[in-house]
């Protein structure tokens, strides 16, 4: 299963996490779906990245919902400064070999 070299695998990894600034959902489903048979950790953390991302975009749904009730306006700015800085935790993490759980998500994929 493992044919790439450790640092190839850390650098896989971190781009899923970098792509997915300018790029959120494609950017990282290409590197993932393309790699993830050849290294446990880039599986593990494309997995990570996209059950964070619905789990956030989720959050962000219900704040934009609370926006009628005004609390939402503070939610949604909280849910955005959250997964930017999750993101970059995720992705120093990745680069340095290490799983990384994102915290308050929902394990959607497995």
């Amino acid at each position: 299963m493992n044919n790439m070299s450790n640092s190839d695998e850390r650098l896989f990894s971190m781009l899923i996490y970098l792509v997915s600034f300018p790029f959120p959902i494609l950017g990282p489903l290409i590197i993932w779906m393309l790699k993830r048979d050849e290294s446990e950790l880039i599986d593990f953390h494309g997995k990570e990245y996209f059950n964070f991302f619905i789990s956030y975009s989720i959050y962000a749904i219900i704040s934009s919902i609370l926006v009628l009730l005004l609390i939402g306006f503070l939610l949604i700015f909280v849910v955005a400064i959250m997964a930017f800085v999750y993101t970059i935790i995720a992705l120093v993490k990745a680069y340095n070999g290490e799983r990384y759980r994102f915290p308050l998500i929902f394990r959607f994929i497995k």
